[in-house]
């Protein structure tokens, strides 16, 4: 079982799309993994053998990952809505940062619709 960063990898993937279960590796970081360890990219995780894993785990180290990566993410974002920039009102709000359209998209963000009373029909009855 080859566990790394405290994550447990899929046995049956190839090397470096097993490697991107942990949080801060993606397809390219990955592949540098494999390549500063000195393992084949399309290797399976189960025929890694310790030599090799414990490469991986020392080259995996050089980067900021998992549990670390998260707060330091978390930091920042609390960083800009404490200094009141217009990406940390967009947080606080819970609105999308970067210039997307919000008058009909965005409902990963918003959440689901609000249906609001038209005030003219209202206003008649």
């Amino acid at each position: 079982m080859a566990r790394i960063s405290g994550i447990d990898l899929p046995r049956f993937k190839q090397g470096y799309i097993g490697l991107t279960y942990i949080y801060g590796i993606g397809k390219s970081r990955a592949k540098d993994i494999l390549t500063a360890a000195g393992v084949e990219h399309a290797k399976k995780v189960k025929d890694w053998n310790d030599d090799e894993l414990n490469r991986i785990r020392a080259a995996a180290s050089e980067y900021t990952l998992e549990g670390e990566l998260r707060s330091e993410v978390q930091t920042n974002i609390k960083r800009l809505m404490d200094i009141g920039c217009y990406r940390g009102i967009r947080h606080r709000k819970g609105l999308p940062l970067r210039g997307q359209r919000t008058r009909t998209n965005s409902r990963t963000r918003k959440g689901r619709k609000k249906t609001v009373a038209n005030k003219k029909k209202a206003a008649k009855k």
